[in-house]
């Protein structure tokens, strides 16, 4: 463990503590941020007014578009001079989420990813290869000072430029690797495209910034022969370091003294009973430039009980099944892209690769799957090819509760994705 103390902390202990630091949070968003001021005591609730944990729920929530109405820095609470670090979202659907960090900020956060790492089997030993892109986004810097906090050597590569990935991880010996899922495993395709795979020395996977399932992540590991976890965060309350897998793979482990997590009904926003799934709501508890109170992620998970052999005592939460944003609703159902994506990972003779196209046509909603082949000659033998597309769409029809078109096309032809995969055409 990094941090044995946080780590297996007692659970009366890190109440008080989790308290404690709650409460300075709300008081550093009421005086620093007018936004806040302004829906505290719009909601009727002062700082002074939490008194227990449970009074979370006295809070407003926080929603991205806080973060966008208040653009660039109108929701930072300290002055500009205090900010050493900006990261921002695309803004491909708006404004984008803009979000500072303060040398405080910047040594929690690092604290928190190298726990995490750590937890995933990370050592001061590895060289790690982030192929996460560099930039604006959180992802790649994220880790990289964790990784470099644990004492682990670090290659910024980025993404990109696949070959070179590959030649530079065979010749600097790489151990860990630092990607989305989809494009790890376009990595292991082109390694063995190469002839190389047998060179490589992957120990360790940590994956994030996007949805995978437990599969897909299995797939990978054979691939590389590696231990593989994801890790999750966001952006607007920190980037990686919420919570992460250990190398037990019973839930990811939460930095609860840094985040408090609610797990709520996105419909009544009240909590949901334990072990039910819900939005997941995330409230930092140590940040200074953005503060952030009761965060509506989207994310649905819920918190998973018993204790870890690993030895942490930390809560721990399930991977994520999809997001109440990116859900499909097709002829009334709710369908997300990870039960499909569930579906597809456990047939044989089909790839990791697949696009969901939704059309409606007389005003019927229609759903394709577009899905590659393993092996280009199934082409040819219309009776393989018809019992394969009947599977996968019997299966579907099993989890979905709908029907699917299911489209066979040969190797390589879909699209491959270096940052997070776009599986979804919407075309209604």
């Amino acid at each position: 463990m990094f941090n044995p103390e946080m780590e297996t902390i007692g659970r009366d202990e890190l109440k008080t503590l989790q308290l404690s630091r709650l409460q300075k949070t709300v008081a550093h968003a009421y005086n620093n941020v007018a936004m806040y001021r302004k829906k505290l005591d719009e909601a009727g609730v002062r700082p002074e007014d939490i008194k227990s944990l449970s009074d979370i729920r006295l809070l407003p929530f926080t929603v991205k578009d806080d973060l966008r109405d208040n653009y660039p820095f109108g929701m930072f609470a300290v002055p500009m001079k205090d900010v050493v670090r900006i990261h921002a979202s695309s803004g491909t659907t708006g404004k984008p989420t803009v979000v500072g960090y303060t040398r405080n900020d910047l040594a929690m956060w690092s604290e928190a990813v190298a726990r995490l790492a750590a937890a995933g089997g990370a050592t001061e030993n590895d060289i790690a290869q982030i192929s996460f892109g560099y930039g604006l986004f959180t992802g790649a810097l994220g880790l990289h000072y964790g990784l470099e906090r644990l004492g682990a050597t670090v290659i910024p590569i980025s993404a990109g430029n696949t070959e070179r990935q590959i030649t530079l991880m065979r010749d600097f010996g790489t151990t860990l690797l630092v990607a989305t899922p989809s494009y790890a495993m376009y990595l292991a395709e082109t390694a063995e495209r190469m002839g190389v795979m047998k060179d490589l020395k992957i120990r360790v996977g940590l994956f994030g910034a996007e949805g995978s399932t437990v599969e897909l992540r299995n797939q990978i590991a054979e691939r590389f022969g590696a231990v593989v976890t994801e890790n999750y965060g966001l952006s607007e309350v920190i980037g990686p370091g919420v919570s992460g897998e250990c190398v037990y793979h019973t839930g990811m482990h939460i930095n609860e003294d840094l985040f408090y997590i609610e797990i709520i009904d996105p419909a009544t926003c009240e909590p949901v009973k334990d072990g039910e799934y819900g939005e997941v709501v995330i409230t930092p508890l140590m940040k200074e430039a953005l503060p952030i109170l009761r965060y509506r992620t989207h994310d649905l998970s819920r918190f998973l009980p018993g204790e870890c052999p690993c030895g942490r005592k930390t809560q721990r939460m399930a991977q994520l099944t999809g997001r109440t944003d990116d859900m499909l609703i097709i002829r009334g159902v709710n369908v997300f892209p990870s039960q499909i994506e569930g579906v597809l990972m456990n047939i044989q003779g089909i790839g990791p690769h697949y696009e969901i196209v939704v059309t409606r046509e007389n005003y019927m909603d229609k759903l394709e799957v577009v899905v590659e082949l393993l092996d280009a000659s199934l082409l040819e033998s219309w009776g393989e090819l018809e019992s394969v597309q009947k599977k996968i769409q019997h299966e579907l029809r099993v989890i979905l509760q709908i029907d699917a078109k299911v489209t066979l096309v040969s190797p390589n032809t879909l699209k491959r994705f270096e940052g997070k995969a776009k599986r979804v055409r919407d075309l209604r």
